[in-house]
């Protein structure tokens, strides 16, 4: 026999590693090794603690998946044997599935050894006894229905310690899924880590003022803070900022129902904090610009063009500086049309100009507090709610939808129901879970309309614009969060209204949340003059 001799360990509950089967599995793998003249890799000796075969994570994130890989991509030489303490080991999904599971390894010409009882499965032994197959097909059902009952039991478990804890009368702890890095486990429950504490609320805040996710990271990283002990992604950041746990609210899924148990950890944010969070993270193009001089009024989804309604882009030149330390000069930072680049479809009018003027205008204008009371006036909640009034009549409409398809597919023999049945309620469900999306961040964007008062709010801009002007980081990225705050729709005329009169103006149309439009004309310097609603401007 040639090749090598690889073990494989694993345990669905890490607990399980503190007992003697890991030592005793490697002991036997190393004098299996030794018998047969073979070679102990154990740079390639796997290990699985808290993953599941029956749920299959450990083939899908854990080391068997990345055996099984190698295996299939012909990196495990043919003869080489795999030392497992049973099958059961190797997979208690559904038995048709593990026996494939198993024909892979052995039709690559390796052979699986069972420690617990010596045995061997390779192509050979099992053509020669073929009944060892239905030994190995026997193991595999037993051990799928062992996991499938305990599965059926644990998961009855969990959702009556889920109702009771709704109902008041249960307040322990469940043991499902992972609790935030930010928590310490305690005899009694959780509480907060001093430390992870104090990042989250720092990321929090940098959030809100709208840094983006990769510069958060950034800055925690260099601050030597951490959300969860261990090095972390922007994408793993934005997923943090979502949970519900910030809260102390736990959210679990369990046998295809959800639950919400309210006071479940201690929060690291009030229930404010979260709403404005949760507005925030709904809002469109939210996350922030990548550049080092990020942009204002573009790369947030409601800057266009006036004259072909194509999304206004920002560009920093940063080739034309011959020293990098310099200051980036309002002519190499432009505003222009996506329609620039458009063959026959080209802008109407196109044009790149200075981006500078506008900003400048802009941070001038609703930095008076005449100019956001007019911006402001009346409920700016008013079409939000016509928005939320409508995703729920979708809503229900696509819950009587299913239910009609549901009573068609109960009425019809199993084996005679439809695909397009199916197809169909996935499709609805997808609407479905769309829909209840988009209706949570309307009523979070409606809570926060709620407590944002426009006393104070000409002195945030002011406070701003000076930063704004110097092109500081922070400055900008807070002001471009006050952008997305204040604005629905940023509609750009770089040439004016009538581009034929030979204007040397930008002439814009702000869109308030709330639905008040207003009118203003820039001239180059950035200085603006007020128009009137936009209603009543002739074009």
């Amino acid at each position: 026999m040639t090749g090598l001799v690889y073990s494989y360990t694993r345990f669905s509950d890490p607990r399980q590693a503190s007992g003697h089967s890991a030592e005793r599995q490697a002991a036997y793998a190393a004098r299996w090794a030794q018998e047969h003249g073979l070679k102990l890799d154990e740079q390639l000796t796997m290990r699985d603690e808290g993953l599941s075969a029956y749920h299959q994570r450990h083939v899908t994130s854990g080391a068997l998946g990345v055996f099984l890989a190698a295996v299939e991509g012909g990196q495990v030489p043919p003869g080489s044997v795999l030392v497992v303490e049973g099958l059961d080991r190797l997979s208690r999904a559904e038995p048709l599935q593990a026996q494939a599971q198993l024909a892979s390894i052995v039709n690559a010409g390796i052979t699986v050894v069972t420690a617990s009882d010596g045995k061997a499965y390779s192509r050979e032994r099992l053509k020669a006894n073929p009944m060892d197959l239905v030994y190995s097909l026997l193991v595999m059902i037993r051990a799928h229905e062992e996991s499938d009952t305990k599965s059926k039991r644990v998961t009855a478990s969990i959702v009556k310690l889920c109702k009771a804890w709704q109902a008041g009368t249960y307040r322990g702890k469940i043991r499902q899924g992972r609790d935030p890095k930010w928590l310490v486990e305690t005899e009694d429950g959780w509480e907060l880590h001093p430390e992870r504490a104090e990042a989250v609320r720092a990321a929090v805040q940098m959030y809100m003022r709208g840094l983006s996710g990769q510069l958060i990271v950034q800055r925690l990283a260099a601050a030597g803070m951490t959300l969860t002990g261990d090095a972390m992604t922007s994408q793993h950041l934005y997923r943090q900022l979502k949970n519900p746990a910030l809260i102390g609210k736990r959210v679990l899924s369990v046998g295809g129902e959800e639950f919400e148990l309210e006071g479940y950890y201690p929060a690291v944010i009030t229930d404010a904090e979260w709403q404005d969070l949760t507005a925030v993270s709904g809002d469109r193009g939210r996350r922030g610009g990548k550049s080092l001089i990020p942009h204002v009024v573009t790369g947030l989804g409601i800057t266009y063009c006036g004259y072909c309604g194509r999304a206004m882009a920002g560009q920093n030149l940063f080739h034309k500086l011959k020293d990098r330390a310099n200051r980036l000069s309002d002519g190499y930072r432009r505003l222009l049309c996506a329609g620039l680049s458009y063959g026959n479809g080209r802008c109407q009018h196109p044009r790149s100009r200075s981006v500078a003027p506008l900003e400048r205008a802009l941070m001038s204008y609703c930095s008076d507090i005449l100019n956001l009371q007019k911006l402001y006036g009346g409920d700016r909640a008013t079409p939000l709610r016509a928005q939320l009034a409508k995703r729920r009549s979708e809503l229900a409409e696509i819950d009587a939808q299913l239910d009609r398809l549901m009573s068609a597919m109960l009425a019809t023999a199993a084996s005679e129901t439809p695909a397009v049945f199916a197809r169909k309620a996935r499709e609805l469900e997808k609407q479905r879970e769309q829909l209840q999306g988009e209706i949570q961040t309307l009523e979070s964007q409606i809570s926060g309309l709620a407590r944002k008062e426009i006393e104070g709010a000409d002195g945030r801009w002011r406070a701003l614009a000076k930063g704004v002007e110097e092109l500081d980081e922070d400055a900008r990225h807070q002001a471009r969060q006050l952008v997305a705050d204040t604005f629905e729709r940023i509609v750009v005329y770089a040439s004016g209204f009538r581009p034929a009169d030979g204007l040397d103006v930008i002439d814009v149309v702000l869109v308030a949340k709330g639905g008040v439009s207003r009118s203003i004309r820039i001239d180059p310097t950035g200085s603006w003059i007020a128009g009137d609603e936009v209603e009543s401007m002739e074009r």
